[in-house]
């Protein structure tokens, strides 16, 4: 799968979200990336060895209150190196790539990672 190819199916997932879902998402940025920079996975006090597919930056939507105006987008940033690395087929790789989409627009929408955890049983 190439980069361009990657990104497609990333925008897939956005465009398939379910329109109650869909609506909601607003003042965010959705990015790929090849590979997460040692900021990013200090952002999120990784140890070594753990590896990122995404990741969230900004101010959940239940966290945003009446004086949230003119501020610089969210980022929902997925890594396509480490899920392309880590899948054994291309049906694998666009499940990860919908999962980790999913997962970080949870965070998006304030949902903690036990939270989203449990959502994905039914994914």
């Amino acid at each position: 799968m190439t980069l361009e190819d990657f990104d497609q199916e990333v925008t897939k997932v956005i465009d398939e979200l379910p329109p109650e879902f869909k609506k909601q998402i607003d003042n965010v940025d959705i990015l790929v990336e090849i590979w997460p920079s040692e900021d990013d996975l200090k952002s999120i006090l990784a140890h070594p060895g753990i590896t990122l597919f995404g990741l969230y930056k900004g101010v959940p939507k239940t966290k945003r209150g009446s004086n949230y105006s003119a501020v610089l987008p969210d980022k929902i940033t997925i890594y396509a190196g480490p899920i392309l690395s880590f899948s054994k087929s291309l049906v694998d790789t666009k499940s990860q790539i919908k999962k980790t989409v999913l997962h970080e627009i949870g965070h998006y929408f304030g949902m903690s990672e036990e939270k989203i955890r449990d959502a994905q049983k039914d994914w």
